[in-house]
């Protein structure tokens, strides 16, 4: 190939490569539109970035992949978890982990009921995005990235539970139920719940895993296969609970000639206090 030819082939092939550049550009913006569901942003999303970027949450966690990598991925979180759970979460960081008991973790940033609703109706919008799969192996959201949380101190002094099983009492006001719940579900105090349930989508263990939990929940009940007594979704963890062979999870490593391998003693173990807290946690997982 003489100079001439090469000069040629480079201005031709950098040609080629700039069309097919602006048409991607402008393929993606009128895709743009779609892929980001930009007819649901709201003067409350709105509100709830400016929330994200008034508290610098960027500084810990990734949207998209972006961001700290100190703390959990939350594009999705709002379809791993519920307003409730997020609510409380938001509320009090505390009643879930304990600073001094489990290192730095999240701090109380004091948000109003308002920037809470908010930076929800943000993250919501944000995890309705079509990110095609990004990031490919993002921090997993599942409650606590410590294995065998027990209940911490400030839960322990909600509670005035000291060395009982967490929510052994009637909730006050001051006392979240999906926080005790949550407490409940990984104390050593009963039948550890997290030792065959995960709350990792697609992780099954002893049990099947539990995210997704209230979507499934609703799909059962509605299924003419259901012959169970629930009608919605926190009735339907209640007596999975209580009567666990009411309905049996498919696959033959979760039950055997019609009952399920999951005990039927927590009616008894638990007291009705502890089964509501469980099932607030629970219905959390959307």
């Amino acid at each position: 190939m003489n100079k001439r030819q090469t000069r040629s082939f480079a201005l031709i092939s950098t040609a080629i490569a700039a069309v097919v550049f602006l048409g991607m550009t402008v393929d993606s913006h009128r895709q743009f539109p779609t892929l980001t569901n930009a007819q649901q942003i709201t003067p409350q999303v709105t509100r709830g970035k400016d929330v994200w970027h008034e508290y610098n949450c960027i500084n810990c966690h990734t949207l998209f992949g972006e961001g700290a990598y100190y703390a959990p991925d939350l594009t999705k979180i709002t379809q791993l978890r519920g307003a409730p759970y997020l609510t409380a979460f938001l509320k009090d960081p505390s009643k879930f982990y304990d600073e001094q008991r489990h290192r730095r973790l999240m701090p109380n940033l004091n948000l109003s009921d308002e920037e809470i609703a908010a930076l929800i109706a943000f993250m919501d919008w944000v995890s309705k995005v079509d990110n095609q799969g990004w990031p490919p192996r993002p921090i997993l959201v599942t409650g606590t990235s410590i294995p065998g949380m027990d209940l911490t101190v400030a839960q322990q002094n909600a509670t005035g539970a000291g060395n009982q099983p967490p929510a052994a009492r009637p909730v006050s006001d001051k006392e979240d139920p999906i926080a005790l719940g949550e407490a409940l579900f990984r104390t050593t105090a009963t039948p550890v719940c997290s030792a065959c349930h995960s709350i990792a989508p697609g992780v099954n263990l002893a049990g099947p895993t539990l995210a997704g939990l209230a979507v499934r929940a609703r799909q059962v009940i509605a299924s003419p296969d259901y012959k169970g007594k629930a009608k919605d979704v926190e009735s339907f963890i209640r007596e999975s609970i209580v009567a666990p062979s009411a309905y049996l999870h498919p696959g033959d490593m979760y039950s055997a000639s019609g009952m399920s391998f999951m005990p039927d003693t927590f009616a008894k173990s638990l007291t009705p206090e502890q089964v509501d807290q469980l099932v607030a946690y629970l219905a959390s997982f959307q």
